[in-house]
């Protein structure tokens, strides 16, 4: 196995894992539709009040999008404005792409990470649980979810970077081994 193929086994991992995570988050939305109806039935037709039921809601909702987010990334699905990019070559989209990583998406999913890295320690220190009589008695694995969007993207990132770097620098060392 040579050097080279190393980071891209890696990289095919992270993208597998995203995947993986990405996907489980995904069905998390049946759950949103069939617990939000539920506490509608519940409140509305039964006078019921589900506040626990209500909270699992909003963790999901948090962990549908965050949960989500490298997956997105890993698949193109995030929103990008293409008046240009939708008719470069390859290898200029390659180039486009792994600017655009190194310059906005890990920078600030450091900057993301360093800022919450104190808010979700402080809720596990305390073991932090919901306010509301009734709620869910784990409020700090919510704000966890904040740490493992952070890890995901970038995760993803890097295993992007390193296929980008491969895609850009595989036609340049196919030429170079032609006119040797």
């Amino acid at each position: 196995m040579s050097l080279s193929s190393w980071p891209v086994r890696i990289a095919t991992g992270i993208q597998a894992a995203n995947a993986v995570l990405g996907r489980a988050c995904a069905w998390l939305t049946l759950f949103l539709v069939l617990g939000t109806a539920c506490v509608v039935v519940l409140r509305y037709a039964f006078g019921i009040g589900a506040t626990a039921l209500q909270e699992a809601v909003m963790y999901a909702h948090a962990l549908t999008f965050m949960g989500t987010a490298a997956w997105a990334l890993q698949r193109g699905a995030h929103v990008r404005v293409d008046i240009f990019y939708q008719n470069f070559s390859a290898r200029k989209k390659a180039l486009v792409d792994s600017s655009g990583h190194v310059l906005l998406l890990l920078p600030m999913c450091v900057f993301l990470g360093w800022n919450s890295w104190g808010y979700v320690a402080n809720s596990w220190a305390m073991q932090e649980t919901s306010g509301e009589a009734g709620g869910l008695g784990f409020m700090y694995l919510q704000k966890s979810i904040i740490l493992l969007l952070v890890t995901s993207l970038l995760l993803q990132a890097v295993a992007d970077l390193v296929l980008l770097i491969k895609q850009v620098l595989t036609p340049t060392v196919a030429k170079d081994m032609q006119h040797d």
